[in-house]
């Protein structure tokens, strides 16, 4: 296969990279990244050249895009994305020129060059905030009930997916996961600012009272169940990604203090983000049962992975 990748030198897009050139020898990627502030080369370093070309572009850019995407590739990969929530707040127009205009420029080169199958990977941040109640979960029938400016960016970007396979019959499938951590990303986020400034003896802030439920996932896993999506997802359809570990924000911190022997005193509570959603988890049954896919870290192996990965990569700690 030969897949046409946006945004595979961020985090999760240059882990699936990895990936898809490790475990499918057969497979070619053309990786198309417009290297903003969470982009890095250094995430591919190791990959194989001969299957893996980097074009540097944005997807808002119709002629750059329409440029690189070769006639008839067997998929397109849909990472690209402003992904930090806190930006969004600051200010919401990068969010909709990548995340909504750029998913439409996308899909519009895709119908142009016959691309076979275009997969959009989305977030559960579409779905808005459940209810502390244990028995609540984001299943694929769950309304759209974005909170914050990129969530919204986001189901704006899945619209366009879903008008773009029913008005024009694009092969297309979406996925939804929960939060991603792992080797090589970006220091803006909380497990590698935790562990940047516990390994450091700075404070670490958590919003409000810590109290936030998240669906963690690690990235690698996340990455599996993209490629089980693209292989076997059925078209138009969505496809929720989690591995049932639901942590909450103080809990996640505090692990990581107790694991590297830091004292919980470096945590600092700071005024809770505006309209900061209070729990998300994710009901993966569709994807188990239609795909036969499992996560293969544990939230105890996994993080230890991650934290070791950090402990000798100090020069990522300082991004």
């Amino acid at each position: 296969m030969h897949l046409f990748v946006t945004g595979g030198a961020g985090f999760i897009g240059s882990a699936f990279v990895r990936l898809i050139l490790a475990e499918e020898p057969g497979w070619r990627v053309t990786n198309f990244d417009a290297l903003t502030y969470a982009g890095n080369l250094d995430n591919l370093i190791g990959v194989d050249p001969r299957r893996h070309r980097f074009i540097h572009g944005d997807i808002a850019d119709r002629a750059a895009v329409a440029a690189a995407l070769d006639e008839g590739m067997d998929a397109l990969v849909h990472f690209a994305a402003e992904s930090h929530v806190d930006r969004s707040i600051e200010s919401a127009d990068a969010f909709l020129r990548t995340n909504v205009l750029g998913t439409q420029v996308l899909l519009d080169c895709a119908r142009l060059k016959r691309t076979k199958r275009f997969v959009q990977i989305s977030t559960d941040e579409v779905m808005g905030s459940l209810p502390d109640d244990a028995s609540a979960f984001f299943r694929e029938d769950s309304p759209y009930a974005p909170n914050n400016p990129y969530a919204a960016s986001k189901a704006a970007a899945e619209h366009l997916v879903r008008a773009a396979h029913h008005t024009f019959g694009l092969d297309v499938v979406i996925t939804r996961c929960g939060n991603n951590y792992g080797p090589f990303q970006f220091p803006e986020k909380l497990i590698p600012l935790t562990l940047a400034r516990a390994l450091a003896d700075q404070p670490i802030p958590v919003y409000g009272d810590g109290r936030q439920v998240r669906d963690w996932i690690y990235v690698t896993d996340h990455c599996r169940a993209i490629r089980a999506v693209l292989l076997k997802g059925r078209t138009g359809e969505i496809y929720h990604i989690g591995s049932r570990n639901e942590r909450c924000n103080l809990e996640l911190v505090e692990a990581i203090l107790d694991t590297l022997g830091k004292p919980r005193s470096l945590i600092e509570f700071v005024t809770d983000r505006p309209g900061h959603d209070r729990r998300y988890a994710i009901d993966p049954g569709k994807i188990e049962r239609e795909l036969d896919w499992r996560p293969r870290e544990t939230w105890q192996s996994g993080l230890a992975r991650t934290i070791r990965w950090y402990q000798e990569n100090p020069q990522w700690r300082r991004g």
